[in-house]
């Protein structure tokens, strides 16, 4: 279903994505990031924390040698400071990656749930990118509706190391 490659190339993805949004983050108001937009988390700064939790948390489940944290950021400044250490982490472990841990099945028993799952490898792992993808998605909405320039998001385009 996915290679190591795509991992690393996803990873690369969801860092330079994540550059962009620390710029708007280190440019706009606390208040403008906190302002209830109506998406599904409330604001963006919201939507930023929850991405970056639900990062530790599947890094964990892919990983258990990565250690699970809750995302205690309060402040955008620990944001940024905490999503440039995940970023790193999330590509560290891309890069370690060998066919052979893209096999098998990931359980975790979820707490919201109330139950245990187990789903293939690859799939969970494409999931934590998709994740990401789709609640950056949402942010960069509210960032335009915000009156904010924001970067294509298209993965075709993202640059070259």
């Amino acid at each position: 279903m996915i290679t190591a490659e795509y991992c690393r190339t996803m990873a690369r993805y969801n860092q330079w994505q994540n550059n962009s949004l620390r710029d708007h983050v280190k440019a706009m108001d606390e208040d403008a990031l906190r302002l209830d937009r109506g998406a599904f988390f409330g604001s963006i700064f919201d939507t930023l924390v929850h991405v970056l939790w639900a990062d530790l948390l599947w890094l964990n489940r892919l990983d258990a040698t990565i250690a699970v944290r809750e995302a205690d950021v309060a402040t955008p400044a620990e944001w940024l400071a905490e999503r440039f250490r995940v970023d790193g982490v999330i590509r560290e472990w891309a890069r370690g990656l060998k066919t052979v841990d893209l096999t098998g099945d990931v359980v975790w028993t979820s707490k919201i749930y109330g139950k245990t799952f187990t789903h293939p490898r690859p799939l969970c792992i494409t999931h934590m990118f998709n994740h990401q993808t789709h609640h950056r998605g949402q942010i960069h909405a509210m960032l335009t509706a915000a009156g904010r320039t924001t970067i294509d998001s298209d993965l075709i385009f993202m640059p070259e190391e």
